[in-house]
């Protein structure tokens, strides 16, 4: 969402990195550029206003760092205000008597449903006993949506026919601390547009349950709109917290500049795709680097060590150092990248000139170099991928044709294979100890 964003910003720091020493005239003009990429970004006219003259100021203030070139410490400044800018991180709220109730509004189409699945997910990995509330009884099949989100996590669905959304979550929440449950969690009924109806139904729903959170799910690819409903949403019922939607979308992504600064209202997480894993707790110093095209180290972490197989990786840890490590050992590194995420959110993960770097390779592309190579290995017999050396021309062939690959890619696989092992022997000859660390 942040890419056209952070390309502008990106050629703006390296403008002003080639300068020795910054004159007031060259920071002007680095400002006209950061307002008008943050103006094309969809960004709020007041929020970019206020932040442009907060960063001019200070960078003309003559903030110096001597560990910092003038064109580093501009780059310092404008990550420190656009993270005052996109707020404090705040935690959800989980104190107080059991059940406690999460209650997700929203328009239709926001991914309330969905985001009710995801932080089920995320909550019962915290140890928590969690039940999902379809208290949507008019969208079609959004009740059927909800129970086979509860099927696939193994978490409890409450639903009865026939009764108001309010009586329903008032039975639920009586049938959840039955039950030992301690979250219960409202999936709403939306809208296509905000309605007396609506916001009766929600504060009525409020009164009946009492609930601890009330988080209003946005759609971050409908732009500054999505801070009007936001602005509209609070008139009326007292919000606690944002989820921001869509993130790995193609929108300009303003919306999750501006709507911390003009709501008030704190953001809680970020839904950054369709799988149940999709969902980012809210950090706004790892969001300003991933803007700034300065990388999300800590999140790429985060996603390693979910995807992370130790068993797996001690095994094949072993495997290298006794020289052992076959094609098997190489389609399960794949296995365990890709399940990190999608490959062009790893990427933008990546900081600095690597991930400039990453970045020149399409995701598209680069996701589907990993299905061909996956596809290539898989279509070799388990006495091949242990014995690459028995990979002959006809069997190369055979490989490719059942692949649906070229012997090219094939022959290019094998290459790289090879490549990797004579590595591996040359850093062995040398002694060095950390191989073992490159598999955890």
């Amino acid at each position: 969402m942040f890419e056209s964003l952070t390309q502008r910003l990106e050629e703006v720091f390296i403008e002003l990195r080639r300068h020795g020493k910054l004159s007031e005239a060259d920071v002007d003009k680095a400002m006209r550029e950061v307002r008008l990429a943050l103006l094309e970004a969809d960004v709020n006219y007041g929020v970019v206003k206020k932040f442009v003259s907060k960063v001019q100021e200070r960078a003309i203030g003559h903030e110096v760092s001597k560990a910092l070139n003038p064109g580093q410490q501009i780059v310092k400044i404008v990550n420190e205000e656009l993270i005052e800018t996109l707020g404090t991180a705040e935690k959800l709220n989980l104190s107080g008597p059991r059940p406690r109730v999460i209650m997700l509004i929203g328009l239709q189409g926001s991914g309330k449903t969905t985001a009710a699945g995801k932080i089920s997910r995320l909550l019962r990995s915290q140890g928590e006993r969690v039940m999902m509330v379809a208290c949507d009884p008019y969208r079609p099949a959004a009740v059927q949506q909800l129970e086979t989100l509860g099927r696939q996590l193994d978490i409890p669905v409450y639903f009865e026919e026939g009764i108001s959304p309010p009586k329903l979550a008032r039975k639920a929440v009586d049938s959840a601390q039955k039950g030992g449950h301690t979250i219960v969690i409202l999936d709403t009924a939306g809208r296509s547009q905000m309605d007396d109806q609506l916001m009766d139904e929600l504060r009525a729903i409020q009164k009946n349950v009492q609930p601890i959170e009330i988080l209003l799910v946005v759609d971050a690819m409908i732009g500054q709109e999505s801070v009007n409903i936001a602005q509209g949403f609070i008139d009326v019922i007292p919000l606690t917290g944002l989820i921001l939607t869509k993130l790995d979308g193609d929108a300009r992504g303003g919306a999750a500049i501006s709507i911390r600064s003009v709501t008030g209202v704190p953001i809680k997480y970020l839904g950054t795709g369709e799988s149940l894993d999709a969902l980012e707790v809210y950090e706004p110093s790892r969001l300003s680097s991933r803007i700034l095209g300065m990388g999300d180290i800590l999140g790429l972490i985060e996603k390693a060590e979910a995807a992370y197989d130790e068993k797996s990786a001690r095994k094949q840890a072993e495997r290298l150092m006794s020289g052992e490590f076959s094609l098997e050992d190489f389609a399960d590194q794949i296995k365990q990248v890709r399940k990190m995420g999608p490959i062009g959110q790893i990427l933008d993960m990546m900081p600095g000139g690597l991930g400039q770097a990453a970045r020149q390779i399409p995701p598209e592309e680069a996701e589907n170099q990993f299905k061909r190579t996956e596809a290539i290995i898989n279509s070799m017999t388990r006495e091949e991928r242990r014995r690459p050396d028995l990979l002959n021309a006809s069997r190369r062939r055979r490989i490719a044709n059942g692949s649906g690959t070229q012997v090219q890619d094939v022959n290019r696989l094998i290459k790289q294979f090879r490549d990797a092992q004579k590595l591996i022997k040359r850093l062995k000859k040398s002694g060095m100890r950390g191989i073992q660390g490159m598999f955890g």
